[in-house]
């Protein structure tokens, strides 16, 4: 089937895969691995714009597919197969821009303390990478998804371990981006838990992405102690994404969005606001968020295992002795959850953490009520890394004493606004420190995140013909290229 044929693509079944085929497809992505990198970025491009367009003319498949595993409705869908084509087109664009390649060439200069010889570097794919795919996006951080885009746009092959919560999405969405690589085995795929250890030991695999529990990002990095080389792991873990409410914004305002926030997709968003700092001398925030929860509804949770986690959540949150502020009602699905949100005081939160900044991943918030804005900071730096932090205020200048705590914090800091939605963009950071991610100097979202899959290698006085040519002179393939210290795009 060509890469633009709309035809019928039959999903699979999902079985769980053995440890034998989990080996083969590595090496089967392995061997394709060559071929897709001397295609180029021009011929990565092309495909990656193929493989869009492909998810798109197949879009009125792939949703049914993926609603019946995760119930999230038809419009959640649609839009998530729109934004996984959207994130394959940034990358496209990636490719074509070139700068990704960090082109540098230094010329020589005897006269240079200590004398400098000709060096010259580039960035190159790493290998075959092992992506676990997400719970909570079907497509954005699943087969198709980021990291997937990403590490194909660097070079390399990939080999996805589905999740369990939707196989038949997994095998459909595989099947139709293979229809625009130039071989299929540029795109594995293998199903069940087990499938996990024969995909990280392989000895083919040189890095691994991963969307998911805390408790499942450590399993992983228990996997990879035990290689005999250590490979590069890139883990989004768990955020609680806090919310200083400051005296000047808006109590209205400020409690809309955030249960809109809380429980947009029923919670189960990386980026769902997990903790909420108000002043207690302005009790209308609170009586703002408890009315406007209390309108919410829940809906069905993605997987039974998931539901479960979310109500020993706030058992566990009920049992730190924490009151109910609100709840919203459970929907109409026997298995629904209803959105709850707690409240205490600064001193209580702070004599209970950490345990009560641990995610609690769905519909649930604790709203902290603080006495003074100068009390934040202390507090602030006891929290675990997140992956967002967000500001209300009328005023730019009542918030200057928190940006240093924040930008420590947090990868990415949001004014006037709520953490879930996240844009694809050149600049984007979706990342943040332990246990938000495994490594805070990189994103899963954007531009950035192709860094991930690339290592450089520098070439010291080689022979022209011998050098790639994204860094020879004359600069053949018109790729941005620092020189001698100067940037220089065509």
């Amino acid at each position: 089937m060509g890469a633009g044929d709309a035809g019928t693509v039959t999903p699979a079944g999902g079985a769980a895969t053995a440890a034998e085929a989990v080996r083969e497809a590595v090496e089967r992505a392995a061997a394709a691995w060559e071929a897709w990198r001397a295609a180029g970025p021009a011929g990565r491009a092309r495909a990656l714009e193929a493989a869009a367009e492909a998810l798109l003319d197949h879009t009125e498949e792939l949703w049914p597919v993926a609603d019946a595993e995760t119930h999230l409705g038809e419009t959640r869908l649609r839009g998530e197969i729109a934004r996984t084509a959207a994130q394959l087109r940034l990358f496209a664009g990636v490719l074509r821009d070139g700068g990704y390649l960090e082109a540098t060439i230094d010329h020589p200069d005897p006269e240079a303390t200590p004398p400098r010889p000709d060096v010259r570097r580039m960035n190159h794919p790493i290998g075959v990478v092992a992506v676990f795919a997400a719970s909570n996006f079907p497509f954005a951080f699943s087969v198709a998804g980021g990291d997937t885009a990403s590490a194909l746009a660097a070079g390399c092959p990939v080999v996805v371990k589905a999740h369990e919560g939707h196989p038949k999405t997994s095998e459909l969405t595989a099947s139709v981006v293979r229809q625009a690589l130039p071989d299929p085995a540029l795109l594995g795929l293998v199903h069940g838990f087990e499938a996990g250890e024969p995909l990280v030991t392989h000895p083919r695999v040189a890095a691994v992405g991963f969307t998911g529990s805390l408790a499942g990002g450590k399993a992983i990095q228990a996997l990879i102690r035990r290689r005999p080389d250590p490979i590069p792991f890139y883990g989004e873990l768990g955020s609680v994404n806090p919310v200083i409410v400051l005296p000047s914004a808006d109590p209205a305002a400020v409690a809309e969005g955030f249960a809109a926030s809380l429980t947009l997709g029923v919670g189960q968003f990386c980026t769902n606001p997990g903790l909420v700092f108000v002043p207690a001398d302005r009790p209308e925030f609170e009586r703002a968020i408890a009315d406007a929860v209390a309108k919410t509804t829940g809906g069905r949770m993605l997987t039974a295992k998931i539901r479960d986690g979310y109500l020993r959540g706030v058992d566990r949150i009920a049992g730190a002795g924490l009151a109910v502020l609100a709840r919203g009602r459970a929907g109409s699905a026997p298995d629904a959850v209803a959105p709850q949100v707690f409240v205490t005081d600064l001193d209580a939160f702070a004599a209970g953490l950490p345990a009560l900044a641990e995610e609690c991943f769905g519909p649930a918030s604790i709203v902290v009520r603080y006495g003074d804005p100068a009390e934040l900071p202390a507090v602030l730096r006891r929290l675990p890394g997140s992956l967002t932090a967000t500001v209300h205020a009328a005023s730019p200048g009542e918030a200057g004493g928190l940006v240093p705590v924040l930008e420590r914090l947090a990868g990415r800091l949001i004014w006037n606004g709520w953490p879930t939605g996240v844009a694809v963009c050149w600049a984007m950071h979706h990342g943040g420190p332990w246990p938000a991610t495994t490594s805070a100097a990189h994103t899963s979202v954007g531009a950035a995140s192709i860094k991930r899959w690339l290592v450089p290698v520098a070439y010291q006085d080689w022979p022209a013909e011998l050098l790639p040519p994204e860094v020879r002179d004359g600069n053949p393939l018109g790729v941005p290229q620092r020189v001698n210290g100067r940037l220089v795009r065509p």
